[in-house]
């Protein structure tokens, strides 16, 4: 059993979890809060990745299965990360109001004393849109490969630095 007091609402939590006593309660909370954002990443997995059915029945093939569906997620998920910095009218409107939402929650619970539990400030996990997949599949369907790919957008998104004696 784990007690948590969010130091927002000052409202006392119960968790019965099997994690380690070592973990910080407020980690243990905000797993469970976010449990079904964690679930949204599963859904994407199905839905846009087409992860509907296992490969094989022999257990290597099924981690591997996972871990390439695992990779592809976090590199997409990269991708689109990279392309909000780049162009940030890319931040889907969802995104940008939980933003402003929280900030509003903080000012709220810093004139009564308290605080927004820091974890929510994490990036949320939220679908991959469908602009990331085009552009890579794009990418695939032209030739161009997924390393070259992400060279020339992080060559894009990060500014040249000087050499000294440069003018």
């Amino acid at each position: 059993m784990v007690n948590y007091r969010d130091p927002e609402t000052k409202k006392l939590h119960r968790f019965i979890t099997t994690l380690p006593g070592s973990i910080n309660p407020g980690t243990i909370a905000m797993l469970y809060f976010k449990r079904w954002t964690i679930e949204k990443a599963f859904n994407n997995s199905k839905s846009n990745l087409k992860e509907t059915k296992a490969w094989s029945s022999d257990n290597n093939s099924l981690k591997n299965q996972m871990r390439l569906t695992a990779m592809s997620y976090n590199l997409l998920r990269t991708v689109e990360e990279l392309s909000k910095i780049q162009d940030p009218e890319l931040i889907h409107p969802s995104d940008k109001k939980y933003t402003e939402d929280l900030e509003k929650r903080q000012q709220a619970a810093k004139k009564r004393g308290g605080f927004v539990n820091p974890l929510f400030f994490n990036e949320r996990i939220a679908r991959i849109s469908s602009y990331t997949i085009r552009a890579v599949q794009n990418a695939i369907m032209t030739g161009k490969s997924l390393s070259s790919f992400i060279n020339a957008l992080v060559a894009k998104l990060v500014p040249r630095v000087n050499q000294i004696g440069e003018h």
